[in-house]
C-alpha cells in the first residue's frame, strides 16, 4: 500500500508538498501530484485523514451490558451509519455502573469525535460533563433527569407498559404481578410506573408481594419468578419487563412443572430471537432493535455536521406481538 513518501517520489516534489496538497491546498505541481496519488491508488490512512479535519474520525458507544441481545441490536444499528459514513465505532461496556460510565467517557472523549450512550442511571451527571466538554452525546434507550439539551431516541416504554396491563386484563386476569426493572433508569421506572397505573384504572391493585424489582438479568427474573410461584397466593399472569429477565423467569416456570398458558399467562417486553419458537410461543411488546440504533446514528452524524441545531428527540413506536403464552385465567389459580 503506498504512503505519502511513495507520492511524493512518484511526483518529485516534497512530502510537505504532498500533504498541503491532501489537505486542500494548490500546490506547485498540482497536477503532478494528482496524478501520482491515482497512480498509486493512494489512500490516505484514517489517522492522517483525522488530523488534517481536526476529528478523530470515530464514535463512542456506551452501553450498560453489551451481552443483552438489545444493545447488541441497537449498537448493530449505530454501525450500520456511522460505519458508511467512514467513522470508526468504538464500543464499550459499562456493567450498569456509574462510575465504570465514567471511567470509559473519561478515555473515550479523547479519542472520538461523539458518543452514543444508554447512561447507567436517570440521574447520571457524566452526560452533563460531556457537553460542558463539548463533546456531542446522543442518549439512547435511556435518558438523564438534567439531559434535556441532549438528542435522544427511545421507544415508547409507557405505551408498551399499557399495552402489556391491558392484554391481561382483556383476558379476564386480576390477580396480576409484575417483574420490573431497576427505577433508576428510564425504560425500568416507565414500564413498572404506567404497568401499574392502568392496572389501577381499572381497580386491580397488586398485592405487595406481587411486585419484583429486579435488575435486567437473567438471574434476577428467575429469583423474582421463583419468589412469586411460591406465593400461596400464586398470580394468574406476570408482566416481566425486559427481555434477559423474562428468559430467567421462563427458566423458572418451567423448572416447577408448570405450563404456560395453564397454570400462568406471561406477557414480556423485547422479542427474543426464538420467541415465537418457544413452546409455547411468547406473547411479547416488541420494539424496534437495530432501528433505534441506526437513529441514534444518524443524530450523532447529523450533530456533527451541525453542531448548533436544536435538540432532536425521537420515541419510537411499539407493538403487542400475542402469541401462545396468555391466555384466559385457569379456574383453579394453582393448576
Amino acid at each position: 500500500m503506498a504512503n505519502i513518501q511513495d507520492v511524493a517520489r512518484h511526483a518529485g516534489v516534497s512530502t510537505a508538498t504532498v500533504s498541503r496538497f491532501l489537505a486542500g491546498e494548490h500546490v506547485r505541481s498540482h497536477d503532478a501530484v494528482a496524478a501520482a496519488v491515482e497512480a498509486l491508488d493512494y489512500r490516505p490512512s484514517r489517522t492522517a485523514r483525522g488530523l488534517r479535519m481536526g476529528r478523530h474520525l470515530a464514535v463512542g458507544v456506551v452501553v450498560p451490558d453489551i451481552t443483552n441481545p438489545f444493545f447488541a441490536a441497537v449498537t448493530r444499528g449505530v454501525e450500520e451509519v456511522i460505519t458508511p459514513a467512514g467513522l470508526q465505532v468504538v464500543i464499550a461496556n459499562s456493567g450498569e455502573s456509574v462510575a465504570r460510565e465514567a471511567e470509559l467517557v473519561g478515555d473515550l472523549e479523547r479519542r472520538v469525535d461523539g458518543i452514543v450512550l444508554a447512561p447507567a442511571t436517570e440521574t447520571d451527571v457524566v452526560p452533563s460533563r460531556l457537553a460542558a466538554s463539548g463533546t456531542p452525546v446522543v442518549f439512547v434507550d435511556r435518558v438523564v433527569t438534567s439531559g434535556s439539551d441532549v438528542d435522544s431516541v427511545e421507544v415508547d416504554n409507557a405505551a408498551g407498559a399499557r399495552l402489556a396491563a391491558e392484554h391481561l386484563l382483556g383476558l379476564g386476569h386480576r390477580a396480576i404481578a409484575v417483574i420490573s426493572g431497576p427505577q433508576t433508569c428510564t425504560p425500568g421506572r416507565e414500564r413498572h410506573e404506567v404497568f401499574l397505573a392502568v392496572l389501577a384504572e381499572h381497580g386491580v391493585v397488586p398485592a405487595a408481594d406481587h411486585v419484583e424489582i429486579a435488575d435486567f438479568t437473567e438471574a434476577g427474573g428467575s429469583a423474582a419468578m421463583h419468589r412469586l410461584l411460591e406465593r400461596p397466593d400464586r398470580p394468574t399472569a406476570v408482566f416481566v419487563a425486559n427481555n434477559l429477565m423474562v428468559v430467567g423467569a421462563l427458566k423458572a416456570i418451567r423448572l416447577r412443572g408448570l405450563r404456560l398458558p395453564d397454570a400462568l399467562s406471561v406477557v414480556g417486553f423485547d422479542d427474543l430471537d426464538l420467541g415465537a419458537l418457544l413452546d409455547p410461543p411468547l406473547t411479547v411488546v416488541d420494539r424496534p432493535t437495530v432501528a433505534q440504533g441506526a437513529a441514534a446514528g444518524r443524530l450523532m452524524l447529523a450533530r456533527l455536521e451541525h453542531p448548533d441545531q436544536p435538540r432532536a428527540s425521537l420515541t419510537l413506536p411499539v407493538e403487542l406481538v400475542v402469541r401462545g403464552s396468555t391466555a384466559a385465567p385457569p379456574r383453579s389459580p394453582h393448576a
